[in-house]
């Protein structure tokens, strides 16, 4: 098949998904299309069956703010005709969605018939699209597509909740090639990080305020007092600055590295033996699964999608939000022991496997496949 996917080319979850979802496509035999305002940052390599189109947008001082759904349903059009691509699979319901079907429309007048598979991802929902200004829109876009995805079941109540939606959502949850956290590198070595004694807690994120960023830094604050500890913080947004602060704050700057964005999430992972995701909610939770593919146990908030992907007692525990005291002492249940420890992640690492990139993929293509026979009926 020849698939045009439609994603934000950032480091959040749905970018990476959708980058990962088409190069395992490409692997799979499909001609993949990505088509954004920019390269997607795991898209590292193209090939002959993975291509990269960008969307520019003109500058007009017409317009207060530039057009980009307009560009990008232009872009679709010349694409589909240029590339004959047989499917779109946009990630986040607006604007993509919404761009998507304009392009469908505009590529109908000519004859050209080309089903949208929406997958939802989150804040699209909860965030974006509840608001009033939004909703139309966003509903519109869902009931339009010709098939729509959710990444959990708790999104999809949420969907189905918020929004007078027809279609039909599958539930296709994010995934991970787990062959990228077999850590078959060398330069794996704590040493880098933190003294042989102490504990290595991760946390990773766009540092948001849903991300509860002060609450890691305070479950961080808690193990530290009983047990050696270093904090590793990766990623970049307007709460690191107030984390910084809160760090020099309670006295723990020495302890905690802030990382920025990075490329090497797996080597990261590599040395570190506890994850902290105390959100104030999540639609799945993808960064808990590379946690837990890297065989590290997770400590997070019970909301949205996480209790999907960790599971309590087993590959981690799960806490009401804002508890941190709970979460604290979750923590250093699982440190101080090192049986223990070792016991958390491998099962950690073995509750990750539900969610390999080869048992997802192909529900992805059944959806494409379904979507096409159905085009062709009509």
């Amino acid at each position: 098949m020849r698939i045009g996917i439609v994603c934000y080319p950032t480091f959040g979850g749905s970018g990476v998904v959708a980058t990962e979802l088409g190069l395992e496509l490409s692997k799979r035999g499909h001609e993949i299309h990505f088509i954004t305002y920019s390269q997607p940052v795991r898209l590292e390599l193209l090939s002959n069956n993975v291509h990269y189109h960008e969307v520019n947008v003109p500058e007009y001082p017409l317009f207060l703010y530039q057009p980009y759904e307009l560009a990008l349903s232009s872009k679709l059009v010349d694409m589909v005709k240029l590339h004959k691509i047989e499917v779109l699979h946009v990630h986040y319901a607006i604007p993509h969605a919404y761009a998507a079907y304009m392009a469908k429309k505009m590529l109908q007048e000519e004859g050209i018939y080309v089903p949208i598979v929406t997958t939802l991802h989150g804040t699209d929902i909860t965030l974006v699209g509840s608001h009033p200004f939004y909703k139309p829109a966003v509903t519109f876009s869902i009931n339009k597509s010709d098939a729509v995805t959710s990444v959990s079941q708790s999104l999809k109540d949420d969907t189905l909740r918020l929004f007078d939606i027809k279609k039909e959502i599958n539930v296709v949850p994010n995934f991970i090639d787990l062959v990228k956290y077999e850590h078959q590198f060398t330069d794996c070595k704590r040493a880098m990080m933190a003294n042989v004694d102490e504990k290595i807690i991760t946390h990773i994120s766009n540092f948001r305020e849903v991300k509860q960023i002060p609450d890691v830094i305070k479950i961080f604050y808690n193990i530290q007092k009983e047990i050696p500890a270093k904090l590793m913080m990766v990623g970049e947004g307007p709460e690191r600055e107030p984390a910084e602060r809160l760090c020099a704050e309670l006295g723990i700057s020495d302890k905690v590295v802030f990382f920025g964005n990075s490329n090497e999430i797996d080597k990261i992972l590599c040395f570190s033996d506890l994850f902290l995701l105390p959100s104030l909610t999540e639609s799945f939770g993808l960064s808990a699964l590379e946690a837990m593919a890297s065989g590290v146990p997770v400590i997070s908030s019970n909301t949205g999608g996480i209790p999907e992907v960790n599971v309590h007692g087993v590959s981690g525990f799960l806490s009401p939000i804002n508890d941190i005291e709970d979460m604290s002492k979750n923590a250093l249940y699982i440190l101080k022991d090192d049986t223990l420890l070792a016991e958390f992640k491998a099962n950690a690492k073995a509750t990750s496997k539900k969610f390999g990139i080869h048992a997802i993929v192909p529900q992805y293509e059944a959806i494409y496949e379904d979507t096409l026979k159905k085009c062709l009926i009509l």
